[in-house]
């Protein structure tokens, strides 16, 4: 039987700033502590992340993050019992400062290291918060990644696809700068689109009539910058009427194309004839409502439970990582002093990784 150990998890591959306590054991796990400092305030007036900014308030902010975390959890550092920290991919300067901090932490206490790949903690999301048995097919979706992985086990994913250029809450981000709303643009779209028409424009599927699960969005955006123009030039303006449909378009395409592409992704998961089938969602775009019910009402039609996260672990945190810190426990030995911060980590190493790189990150 494995025992119950007690994590701290640091993560700090964006521009969150989170820290977290996790206890329990693989597939019963509970959240102690749970701190996020979030960065929008400060990348505000650039439209969009910018990594200097973000490394230097990671710097600033982690060993507040980490007193908080073990403040919530009424726990010193002599009640931890190993250290989980991301170690990519990301923006480089915050992964090396989350190593760093983590590093100097261990050093000091003795206490054993786990590096976490930041998209093995979104996709063993489901592990934390419902004890999901593997294999079970998950769909990451966020700022800079998105992939369909069957989670075989804690170190062992398959990809079956994704996307081959903007990561769906990349093009969120863009096309809400071309509309002229605020950021981050998924939460933007999200609010505006609720008085839009969804049926107003005509926006592609990419990718839709391709086999495969692989997904494109770059070409989605174009085609709304150009209809956005089109609309300029022909009265002279933009209505907040044409913002809310242009939006609402938008979504809808995005919905759909995830939809689309989700069956294909059940249909290769199904095939491998899994004791309880269930279709997970995680990462910051699995908050959008919309989304959410499109991917659930695919679910339901195969027969297959669906399952995301509360909001609150849908975005970067820490709890997901010290999460994955004490699945990999069960597997294999801690990492020490050796570890490195890594841009690029691809969760399945036998496939060739995805092509781009996203704003939030490199793609893996």
């Amino acid at each position: 039987m494995t025992p119950t150990q007690t994590l701290l998890g640091i993560e700090s591959s964006c521009d969150d700033t989170a820290a977290a306590v996790v206890r329990g054991a693989p597939g019963d796990m509970h959240v102690l502590s749970s701190v996020v400092f979030g960065q929008a305030e400060l990348h505000a007036d650039f439209g969009g992340v910018v990594p200097e900014i973000a490394a230097r308030a990671h710097a600033e902010r982690l060993d507040v993050s980490i007193a908080a975390a073990l403040e919530q959890a009424d726990l010193g550092l002599d009640q931890i019992d190993a250290i989980a920290v991301t170690c990519g991919p990301g923006l480089i300067g915050g992964v090396v400062s989350g190593v760093m901090m983590a590093k100097g932490l261990s050093a000091a206490t003795g206490l054993p290291l786990y590096g976490v790949n930041h998209l093995a903690g979104h996709a063993l999301t489901p592990r934390l918060t419902d004890g999901v048995a593997f294999p079970y097919l998950m769909l990451l979706v966020s700022g800079g990644h998105c992939q369909f992985l069957i989670a075989h086990g804690p170190d062992k994913f398959e990809r079956l696809g994704g996307t081959i250029d903007d990561a769906p809450g990349e093009a969120f981000d863009k096309v809400a700068r071309l509309l002229g709303l605020g950021q981050p643009g998924g939460p933007a779209i999200e609010a505006i689109s609720a008085h839009g028409n969804a049926v107003r424009f005509a926006f592609p599927r990419p990718l839709a009539n391709k086999p495969g699960c692989d997904l494109s969005f770059s070409g989605l955006k174009t085609a709304v910058l150009r209809a956005r123009d089109d609309l300029v030039a022909a009265q002279e303006g933009l209505h907040a009427s044409d913002q809310a449909d242009l939006a609402a378009s938008f979504q809808a395409a995005v919905r759909d194309s995830l939809v689309g592409k989700s069956a294909r992704a059940l249909e290769a998961y199904l095939a491998l004839n899994p004791h309880q089938p269930m279709f997970c969602v995680a990462g910051g775009v699995a908050a959008n409502m919309a989304i959410r019910a499109g991917l659930e009402a695919v679910s339901s039609d195969l027969s297959v439970r669906f399952l995301a996260p509360p909001l609150s672990l849908c975005t970067d945190n820490a709890a997901m990582i010290a999460a994955a810190g004490i699945e990999q426990m069960a597997v294999r030995g801690p990492d020490g002093m050796a570890l490195s911060a890594r841009p690029r980590m691809p969760l399945d190493t036998e496939r060739a990784g995805m092509l781009g790189s996203g704003k939030k990150g490199a793609k893996a």
